[in-house]
């Protein structure tokens, strides 16, 4: 039986290169992408295992059409990796001190606060929750959901953490609410054939921070491109960056 991931927002950055990983590791991939343009050109560049399907994980129709798609194709999906996510919703072509400035809880437009967490928390769950029927039909199944260490309140709790400035109420606490949402899920799930893990790609230079971060892409991938071919990882894991994280790359929620 052929092995079948999704993985949102695929076209770029840290979702493209965990897709490209998983083609090379001879599943089908399907590249989920709000530019089916985007898509395509991400899908040529992958080659004859990876598929495109336009994907706005915040458009129910879109994440309808796209399960009944891969219901159709294939019937099962064995791994579902939740990556697409936006770091804020306000003016474009800020610096990334400047967003975070913008975003702390004592000024931040509720406005905005609440179209990110619509991306990254509340679509998130949406989507899993569309695609689970399929992922139980597999024979074991995963998902992997891109987190962030920016995300742990132990962590951030800590005054010696060098990023502890940059833990804002939008982006940050959003990634601290989709851990705690896909930890209950995980509960939920521990009894089925589902696993299911949340991964960090660490301080990584992408769209997401205007490619501010410290670390290369491809660096930034390589735990989630880990996490997505492990089939053997205890459900309900946090792990991040190795030099970052604890002993099995391990993160504090």
């Amino acid at each position: 039986m052929k092995k079948v991931a999704l993985v949102t927002g695929a076209n770029t950055g840290v979702g493209f290169q965990i897709a490209k990983a998983l083609a090379n590791n001879n599943y089908i991939v399907y590249i989920g992408s709000r530019d089916l343009q985007k898509g395509e050109a991400a899908v040529s560049e992958i080659g004859s295992n990876a598929k495109v399907i336009q994907l706005d994980i915040t458009n129910a129709e879109a994440v309808e059409a796209a399960v009944a798609t891969i219901r159709e194709e294939f019937g099962y999906l064995s791994l579902l990796v939740n990556n697409a996510a936006i770091s804020h919703a306000g003016k474009v072509g800020r610096t990334m001190e400047e967003i975070i400035a913008a975003q702390k809880p004592s000024i931040v437009s509720i406005s905005e606060l609440q179209t990110v967490w619509n991306t990254n928390v509340f679509s998130t769950l949406a989507v899993t929750q569309a695609f689970l029927p399929l992922l139980k039909a597999a024979p074991s199944a995963r998902i992997v959901t891109v987190s962030s260490a920016l995300g742990s309140l132990t962590i951030n709790s800590n005054p010696h953490n060098p990023y502890r400035s940059a833990f804002d109420a939008v982006y940050g606490a959003s990634k601290t609410a989709l851990n705690g949402i896909f930890v209950s899920l995980a509960i939920e799930l521990e009894n089925t054939g589902v696993k299911v893990h949340l991964v960090s790609p660490g301080f990584t230079a992408t769209a997401l921070n205007n490619f501010q971060g410290t670390d290369t892409v491809e660096f930034g991938s390589l735990e989630p491109i880990r996490v997505a071919l492990a089939e053997d990882l205890p459900n309900g894991s946090f792990t991040g960056p190795a030099g970052f994280a604890g002993t099995d790359n391990i993160l504090p929620w």
